[in-house]
């Protein structure tokens, strides 16, 4: 590689964490005015037209506070762990394709290299507890490598079952695999003359594989620490969890990288379930954009709908419905690509799983207040005061 390869590759990252911050500040807007809505508030107003400038003015109210460091806190491990947390947040993007031909270095082995970088931002958050050495702030730490550990086995579990599909882990070709063999053909012709061999679906995922799709969203809210999973910075948990001690552009790091890291759920939900960037009449890139968004919006839609989960919870529901669901799904995904059944004897399955297991967990919910009915002798639906 010469100079002026090097020179390109640095601008063209250059550009991509420009891109991405502006990616950032798009979606804390969306986020607050979405909230808003929800919860029947205007949401930012004043700051810009529309409350534009609101996320301006957060990042900048970031910067400039106070950056404090505890003075036993090991100095060294307090300042790489931030690093730790966003830099493999930013190098996923580097594989992942917004189009066919818009991506900076589309790999054959892309689903393996942006698992394998996932992980890595477990030792930051790890290491952002320990190094405040606050008792806290280690706690969170300690409470934030377990649940992503947890739930990094069934996100693991569905990207393997999405490359069973495909046949492939290169996301250029899963994406491909969603669409009719008409609309990818310069995709699915690459892969041939390079020697491969695929099997193509022709519709996107999310109809055949729904499971897939639901275990993929849930694991991706817990690796990013969004509400209901966002035990291990909970103020009302446990003071902050491992960003406890962190303030200022420390602070704004974790910040950023979180959500960087909402949206690399939503771009790879897309490329996954929804066909990536293909549909009609709209440019490939603005496809990509709107699919992204749309799962954005749904995280969002989560954060202002469901409470809380305890840290039990939380566990319990990542080892005993997670983990046994998702290689259940690597089971069905394997029968149904040995056997060659057709599409729709995935769907049924997929369904099947899903209404079984969401039976359970309404009953399993429900089971305090049909106690109560049972015990005062009434309807549960009914409402009134229990004298």
């Amino acid at each position: 590689m010469n100079l002026l390869d090097i020179l390109l590759l640095i601008i063209a990252l250059l550009i991509l964490f420009t891109a991405l911050s502006i990616v950032v500040i798009s979606m804390i807007w969306i986020e607050r005015k979405f909230l808003g809505r929800l919860q029947r508030r205007l949401g930012p107003t004043r700051t810009g037209p529309f409350g534009l400038l609101q996320p301006v003015a957060d990042a900048v109210k970031l910067v400039l506070k106070e950056d404090l460091i505890p003075s036993t806190a090991d100095k060294a491990i307090f300042w790489v762990a931030p690093l730790l947390v966003l830099i493999p947040s930013f190098m996923i993007w580097v594989t992942i394709p917004a189009t066919k031909d818009l991506v900076l270095r589309n790999l054959d082995l892309g689903l393996f290299v942006i698992v394998a970088l996932l992980v890595v931002s477990i030792l930051g958050l790890l290491l952002a507890g320990w190094g405040s050495a606050n008792k806290y702030g280690a706690l969170g730490g300690l409470r934030s490598a377990a649940q992503l550990v947890s739930y990094e086995v069934p996100l693991v579990m569905v990207v393997v079952s999405v490359a069973i599909l495909a046949e492939s882990l290169d996301l250029r070709v899963i994406a491909a695999s969603q669409v009719p063999i008409g609309v990818a053909e310069g995709v699915l012709n690459e892969v041939k003359e390079a020697g491969g061999s695929f099997n193509h679906i022709g519709v996107p995922l999310i109809l055949i594989f729904p499971l897939g799709m639901v275990l993929f969203l849930i694991a991706g809210l817990a690796e990013v620490g969004r509400i209901p999973f966002d035990i291990y910075f909970a103020e009302s948990e446990i003071v902050g969890g491992p960003f406890v001690e962190y303030s200022g552009a420390h602070f704004s790091v974790f910040f950023l990288a979180e959500y960087i890291n909402t949206f690399l759920v939503g771009a790879l939900a897309a490329l996954f379930f929804l066909g990536g960037w293909y549909g009609p009449f709209l440019p490939e890139w603005i496809w990509f954009l709107v699919k992204t968004y749309a799962v954005v919006v749904v995280i969002f839609w989560i954060r202002g709908t469901f409470p809380r989960l305890r840290v039990d919870q939380l566990m319990a529901f990542g080892w005993k419905a997670m983990i046994p669901l998702s290689f259940v799904g690597v089971v069905i995904c394997a029968v149904y690509r040995f056997y060659d059944w057709p599409a729709w004897t995935m769907t049924v399955m997929s369904l099947a799983v899903l209404g079984v297991v969401g039976y359970w967990l309404y009953r399993r919910f429900t089971q305090p207040v049909q106690r109560l009915a049972k015990l005062y002798g009434r309807r549960p639906g009914r409402v009134g005061n229990v004298s």
